[in-house]
């Protein structure tokens, strides 16, 4: 009851101060010199009859311009005075008009106060206001709390690092934890680093490429591709990269297409992967997608092209490859439009050579480019120097060119070059 009297004792003086000066004008203007200038027509009536007359007296004017100029006086104090009325009334107008302007003031004041009363609520719950704001506030603090506790665990592995900077273990926790508070850039940094003590492996790729694409608001663009590229062709199964694939297309609404990138993960059944959790993603999936939980979703993905290779090394390259340790192959198939990208990609052994394995689908590198995308592909197999993807110097290599997709006949790959 308090706030609403001081509401209205508040209002009271906003009309108190827009109303009093219109009174106070008002009364000034009843009060103002309406007569002053009949006055002043009248006294210079009086003054230039008497000259009129004296000059009639003294013989410097005669009858007819004595009677002429009394004349002409007479009608000019009768226009005076005419005049002097019109402009009375225009006052009179000016003044209604002017009393306009505190009633709609007036109006203003009241109606304003009264919207944000109705904006704000009622008075108990203006009264409730700041047992929210407490409530609020006890949230806040917890959300620093754990903020803080994270950084102090940041802080740890920082100092690990500054002991030994080769500790890849402590770079790749940082960026792991760098990602959990959103620095993307220096969890990118992170795992770089790893990179650099340990080598490329799918799973530091697949790191740099989760952080990169929540760096990009969840948008999978050229630099996200590139290092999914690199990851699958190190390993097509790599958790880490799947699961981002998988994440990105059940946020996109294309189940099938999340389903068959967890369940690859699944099928693989890799101890440091929490297989149970991907499960139960999986039959979201499935509920989402309208399809029945024992449904097998790798049916769709071997559909399509299938290109059966007979993979193999020369004799030459072979007796080099001999005395030395394994080394990993990369067999992939890429566009013949000029895209470097794989379409469909697997990784083996030299030591499993020489081997028959089949590009389809199912090994391709994201489902909006495999295969089934294209006519015709050049299809490369890698013997890699230091396990990294791509063709560098030092590596042997085979190629064939121009080969349809369609193609049923076993294609002979054989590693016989080396790259210069």
């Amino acid at each position: 009851m308090e706030i609403v009297l001081i509401a209205f004792i508040f209002i009271a003086l906003l009309l108190l101060i827009v109303w009093v000066p219109f009174f106070k004008k008002a009364k000034e203007n009843n009060q103002s010199k309406q007569g002053l200038r009949d006055e002043t027509n009248v006294v210079l009536y009086k003054e230039h009859k008497t000259e009129i007359e004296k000059d009639y007296s003294d013989g410097a004017i005669d009858e007819e311009s004595y009677q002429y100029l009394l004349a002409e006086l007479d009608n000019s104090l009768l226009q005076d005075v005419t005049t002097t009325e019109k402009e009375k009334n225009k006052v009179k107008n000016t003044n209604h008009f002017s009393v306009l302007w505190p009633i709609f003031l007036s109006l203003f004041v009241v109606s304003f106060s009264v919207a944000i009363y109705l904006k704000q609520g009622t008075l108990d719950t203006i009264i409730a206001t700041p047992m929210a704001s407490t409530t609020n506030q006890e949230g806040l603090q917890s959300s620093e709390a754990q903020q803080e506790e994270m950084l102090a665990y940041i802080k740890g592995l920082q100092q690990k690092i500054d002991t030994n900077s080769d500790d890849s273990k402590a770079w790749y926790d940082l960026g792991q934890a760098f990602v959990g508070v959103g620095e993307f850039d220096l969890a990118i940094h992170a795992f770089e680093e790893v990179i650099r003590i340990e080598g490329e492996h799918a799973d530091l790729f697949g790191a740099i490429a989760q952080a990169t694409y929540y760096r990009n608001n969840q948008q999978i663009d050229g630099q996200v591709q590139t290092l999914i590229d690199k990851a699958l062709v190190l390993d097509n199964n790599d958790p880490s990269t799947n699961i981002l694939l998988g994440m990105h297309n059940f946020i996109s609404q294309e189940y099938a297409k999340a389903i068959e990138y967890w369940q690859r993960i699944i099928d693989d059944n890799r101890q440091s992967v929490n297989i149970e959790a991907l499960k139960e993603a999986v039959n979201e999936a499935k509920r989402r997608l309208g399809s029945e939980v024992n449904q097998t979703p790798s049916t769709a993905a071997i559909d399509g092209p299938q290109l059966n290779l007979s993979v193999s090394l020369s004799d030459d390259i072979m007796v080099q490859l001999a005395n030395g340790e394994d080394k990993v192959v990369f067999v992939y198939a890429i566009p013949t439009d000029g895209q470097r990208m794989p379409l469909a990609a697997i990784k083996l052994m030299a030591s499993d050579l020489p081997k028959n394995v089949v590009l389809n689908n199912s090994t391709a590198m994201s489902p909006q480019s495999n295969l089934s995308s294209v006519s015709t592909v050049n299809i490369y197999a890698i013997v890699s120097k230091d396990g990294g993807a791509g063709i560098k110097p030092g590596d042997f290599k085979a190629e064939v060119q121009n080969i349809p997709v369609d193609k049923t006949e076993t294609i002979d790959i054989v590693i016989d070059s080396l790259v210069e």
